[in-house]
């Protein structure tokens, strides 16, 4: 049975529409005695109109008698919220039922609303059965939401983010609208109903709440009915996001459901004493898009992240131009959806960013290979490694088996620098690359992990207690010395003359624990953005995991640091390929929990979840 919506004229008790200040006098005077109900299902619609002592229909089916009475009702606006059941009632007289759904099913909206709200768009826009949405709350880590029916804690930072999120739209002639039920509109203060610029849509079995309504104001009986009325066509094109914003019974319901497309969660992360709770997110479905790093306010550590459900998202990004109807949950294949300020927190823009930098502005110089390249210096980018693993996505020719290998590599410290085939990077042009060069040079920096200061030889020598084992020391120093602002893995020998000869191009990794989370700094002299940093991200981030996980402590911060950053001109074509893609959530890592030995790891041991 089609769900129906009764969209009401208010009587003269409540605030006149704004647009009955523009007519004339005589006219306006017409207006005010102007009455009107009108009957909506997907199916069809029909109205009854009062004007002064005279009633009309749209239906010429329909006795005006049963208008009178309608007419009566909505003389008072407290009783013309049940409108409904008179005409669940009568419809039989009329055969009509098929066209009304039950109360539950319901929507009620003033008109002042409708009229305010300009489509500006496609207003033959395809309409679907239900409107994705997304939901914004603020939780703990037990995920607890409220105490007593209020918020357990004051953070203006938290409703600072709500409201820009939900009321900024890309589209200035659209609003958002937010779905909440009948006790969360209660607890707002009335000098904040309805929540300013966004439609406010309020979930109430009996048709009506103990405030008084004003404009922007929608009743529905059911998550259903106000999914289903704001999927057609007047509302699609007119609302640019759906937000689900409370109470708990509506977030139970919605969190993971199908319709449910992001998740923008403010996490608690101290322990607050709550009675109100909702499931977790289920991580199998949704993943980070983004995550602030931790602030703290009012003595409460909190970040804000958004989860975004992982459906078509193996699919490019449409074509510059095309528009995608995010109005059917499942009809996207881009995470467009998401507003804009998430969309662009992305951590991948980044680095995205840099790129498109380097090649407007960047210096041109000659290099050895004789093919010249663009310069910056002075670069830095920040990924946080809390919720996922920094492994690019606009790259297809990362390869996550290589990169665990090379680290595993380096981490033993093996002299060896034999590539087998399998190591071998395909890259841009044609042209091969060898991740580790078949020469030395390459290994003597990995070997100097675990034996700094050991001249190297070649990679047959026995190297056996000569040098510093520097990344034991540094698990040592991070494990003894968490104030220590000096756990530093460097690879750079000077006495060295194979190394002063051919310098390296990365110097050191600098670890800082803060809150049981361990944060690296990496700094490199030089780096070629398009075609090495990738690598060196993962490849640190992953150490960063790793040695976080021996230490027993969690991963936070990886921030990377180029002196100069550059790009070959002869990648120039390919980057900028790369450039017009679109990222997509960072995977998840898993480290396995039953070891702790640094040495005892193998690529197994190692879980990418996509």
């Amino acid at each position: 049975m089609s769900s129906c919506c009764f969209i009401c004229n208010p009587c003269n008790s409540l605030k006149r529409p704004p647009w009955e200040n523009d007519l004339p006098s005589n006219e306006a005077r017409v207006a005010s005695q102007t009455q009107t109900v009108v009957f909506a299902s997907r199916a069809s619609s029909f109205s009854f109109t009062k004007t002064g002592a005279a009633y009309s229909t749209s239906h010429p089916s329909l006795v005006v008698p049963i208008a009178s009475i309608v007419m009566v009702l909505l003389s008072s606006h407290k009783v013309g919220f049940y409108v409904t059941s008179l005409v669940l009632r009568s419809s039989t007289w009329f055969g009509i039922r098929s066209a009304v759904a039950k109360r539950e099913s319901s929507c009620w909206q003033y008109s002042v609303m409708a009229s305010k709200i300009d489509g500006g768009g496609d207003a033959n826009v395809r309409d679907a059965s239900k409107r994705s949405y997304q939901v914004v709350v603020a939780a703990t880590r037990d995920m607890g939401i409220g105490k007593d029916g209020k918020l357990p804690w004051k953070l203006p930072s938290d409703l600072k983010f709500f409201k820009e999120l939900t009321s900024t739209t890309s589209d200035p002639r659209k609003k958002n609208a937010v779905l909440m039920g009948s006790r969360t509109w209660e607890s707002i203060p009335l000098q904040f109903q309805p929540l300013s610029g966004r439609l406010n849509v309020i979930l109430t079995r009996s048709g009506r709440v103990e405030t008084e309504l004003s404009e922007d104001v929608v009743l529905c009986g059911s998550r259903a009915s106000a999914l289903e009325l704001l999927a057609s066509s007047r509302y699609c094109s007119a609302i640019e996001n759906v937000f689900v914003i409370g109470g708990g019974q509506l977030l139970r319901e919605a969190l993971n459901a199908p319709d449910c497309v992001a998740i923008h969660i403010t996490e608690i992360e101290d322990h607050v004493d709550c009675d109100t709770f909702i499931p977790s997110i289920d991580l199998s479905v949704f993943r980070p898009w983004c995550a602030s790093p931790p602030m703290v306010e009012n003595d409460i550590r909190h970040s804000f992240v958004t989860y975004v459900r992982m459906r078509d998202s193996q699919l490019e990004h449409p074509a510059s131009g095309t528009t995608t109807n995010f109005c059917d949950a499942s009809n996207f294949r881009s995470f467009d959806f998401l507003p804009k300020l998430i969309l662009d927190r992305h951590e991948e823009y980044v680095y995205l960013n840099l790129i498109q930098e380097i090649i407007s502005s960047g210096k041109h110089k000659t290099d050895r290979s004789g093919t010249g390249i663009l310069s910056k210096f002075g670069c830095q980018m920040r990924f946080n490694l809390r919720k996922s693993f920094p492994l690019f996505t606009t790259r297809k020719e990362l390869l996550w088996g290589e990169i665990v290998e090379e680290l595993l590599w380096s981490v033993s410290g093996s002299a060896g620098a034999k590539v087998p085939p399998e190591m071998i990077v395909h890259t841009w042009g044609g042209r091969e690359h060898l991740k580790r060069e078949e020469d030395d040079s390459e290994a003597m920096f990995k070997f100097q992990h675990r034996q700094l200061c050991a001249r190297f030889e070649c990679e047959h020598a026995e190297y056996k207690g000569q040098g510093l084992d520097k990344l034991l020391m540094v698990i040592d120093n991070i494990n003894k010395r968490l104030d220590s602002a000096l756990v530093i893995l460097s690879v750079y020998d000077p006495l060295d003359p194979k190394v002063r000869e051919c310098p390296p191009g990365y110097t050191f990794a600098q670890f800082y624990v803060e809150k049981g989370e361990l944060s690296c700094r990496i700094c490199w002299a030089s780096a070629d953005v398009g075609h090495v940093v990738p690598y060196y991200i993962a490849s640190y981030a992953l150490l960063t995991c790793l040695i976080a996980h021996v230490c027993s402590f969690l991963p936070g911060d990886l921030t990377a640091e180029l002196g100069e950053a550059y790009v070959q001109e002869a990648h120039i074509k390919p980057l900028q390929e790369q450039l017009r893609r679109h990222p997509k959530p960072f995977p998840i890592l898993r480290v396995n929990p039953r070891k702790k030995d640094i040495d005892s790891f193998v690529v197994s041991d190692f879980e990418l979840t996509n």
